[in-house]
């Protein structure tokens, strides 16, 4: 069985960005300490875009082969003109509103999302399932999400989006890890409990 990962970036009070969804208050955490974690550890986690700007197109996918995003998340990929952010992953977008997709590389998910999920979750072998966002996706998905990796970022936003969407049942996950960063950042890791 596949994992689904929320991998996350968040502030210290558990908000994934300004209440417009904007994280880009937390960009200058990314030193060179911070990137060759990311490089080494979750390489697949860097956007198609930015792995060409880096000059690290050659890196293998370690933990993960397809991402899911909500559309929101995926919005802001389009703002710019890209309509394939993971490029380099099979690509999902959970959206009732955007159809058809702008790019054959990626699948709409319009309908059954949870059973979409399931689904990828049971295919056998290859790597794990990466939720890259947002807000509202994550809340949805909780009950099938396996492993929370939480990027804290040394910032508290005050108000903002959340890291799941308000009106959840309490979920309990263990500790698995912590590493810490020069630069203020932690990188926890927990598992869901069963």
């Amino acid at each position: 069985m596949r994992k689904l990962s929320y991998f996350i970036a968040c502030s210290l009070d558990g908000f994934i960005g300004d209440e417009q969804g904007d994280a880009s208050a937390m960009f200058r955490f990314m030193n060179e300490e911070y990137l060759d974690f990311l490089k080494t550890e979750f390489p697949e986690t860097l956007s198609t875009h930015g792995r060409r700007q880096l000059g690290l197109d050659h890196l293998e996918n370690k933990r993960f082969d397809t991402v899911i995003q909500g559309r929101a998340s995926y919005e802001l990929a389009l703002k710019e003109g890209i309509t394939s952010p993971y490029a380099h992953l099979r690509e999902y977008v959970a959206s009732r509103s955007l159809a058809p997709s702008p790019d054959p590389h990626v699948e709409i998910i319009a309908d059954d999302l949870l059973g979409r999920v399931r689904a990828l979750k049971a295919e056998e072998g290859g790597l794990d399932i990466y939720l890259c966002g947002g807000s509202r996706l994550a809340g949805q998905l909780l009950d099938e999400i396996d492993e929370l990796v939480i990027k804290a970022y040394p910032l508290v936003y005050g108000t903002g989006m959340p890291m799941f969407g308000t009106g959840l049942d309490i979920k309990e996950f263990t500790l698995d890890g912590v590493r810490t960063f020069t630069n203020g950042v932690l990188v926890r890791t927990y598992t869901r409990q069963r």
